[in-house]
């Protein structure tokens, strides 16, 4: 990768950073399962993509669902650059995925992929019955793994939807950049320093908000009463110390949180296992934890 001759997404328009993103995910990608029902709801300011893994009695089986919110900086990234790990998450974990496409940065800046998201998730578990799903769970990467964070927050705070589990993998959880990961980490690891202000930039080009907790969700003022957490960071990441403080934060306020730090890894490795077997086993290890949440809540 760091061979390559292509453009560092800081470099260039929102537009071509997404275009080199998403022609070169499947160079890294493992072969993508199959999923026998695959479909799109399409709605006002955001669409879904919807997988409903086999299932061994009916089609009309009942199953538990999980929000999947892509990472990409709020910037880049969408359904299809996130296919292969929402059909490995829906196979493995035997559930349906909601994978949300929502409106991107800096054509779209805060709060809109918050306010899209929830209101994917608000619309899923509204409908519960005409989707048959009994369940829900919310999760993401990077930019993703900020949405499904700030979502449960969301959530909680409104008195629904009820949610089982949050699956937050590498997720931004401080905008203000201040940890020591990001020095160390900063240069070298894929994700840089430059693209991640790039990214905050467009996402958030009002300074004040890089401290509002929709944004930042390590500065919500309580983390209390939340959906338990599996919490998954990268050793080389720029964000791992503040992915680290959210399971921190989470555990001090009462939340039942894994932890899993892969501590060889860099930023946005799961989505590589078509060359890193710890990329497939972070995904197992995914699922795992997702079919033991939603066996209580099916129990």
């Amino acid at each position: 990768m760091a061979r390559s001759p292509l453009p560092p997404y800081h470099t260039v328009s929102a537009f071509v950073a997404r275009r080199i993103y998403r022609d070169t995910r499947a160079v890294l990608a493992p072969k993508a399962p199959e999923v026998p029902d695959v479909r799109l709801l399409a709605f006002e300011n955001y669409a879904m993509r919807v997988y409903r893994p086999a299932v061994e009695h009916s089609a009309n089986e009942t199953l538990p669902a999980l929000m999947y919110f892509h990472g990409g900086g709020w910037t880049i990234g969408d359904v299809d650059t996130h296919d292969v790990l929402c059909r490995q998450l829906a196979v493995g974990a035997r559930c349906v995925v909601f994978s949300v496409d929502y409106r991107l940065a800096p054509e779209y800046p805060f709060p809109a992929a918050v306010d899209d998201c929830f209101a994917a998730t608000c619309y899923v578990a509204e409908n519960a019955a005409k989707l048959k799903i009994q369940g829900l769970a919310v999760g993401g990467d990077s930019a993703g793994g900020n949405l499904a964070a700030t979502v449960a927050l969301l959530a909680r705070d409104a008195g629904g939807p009820a949610l089982a589990f949050q699956l937050l993998i590498y997720p931004a959880t401080d905008q203000r950049m201040g940890t020591a990961s990001h020095e160390r980490n900063g240069q070298g690891y894929l994700l840089t320093a430059d693209a991640i202000r790039y990214f905050r930039r467009n996402y958030l080009p009002n300074e004040r908000d890089w401290s509002d907790w929709r944004a930042s969700p390590l500065l919500a003022k309580s983390h209390a009463d939340l959906p338990p957490a599996l919490l998954i960071t990268a050793g080389y990441d720029p964000l791992v110390d503040e992915g680290r403080a959210y399971a921190d934060k989470l555990r001090a306020a009462g939340v039942a949180v894994e932890y899993r730090d892969y501590a060889d890894m860099v930023h946005g490795f799961l989505l590589f296992g078509g060359v890193l077997d710890t990329a497939n086993a972070a995904v197992a290890d995914s699922c795992a934890a997702l079919r033991r949440a939603f066996e209580k809540v099916l129990a």
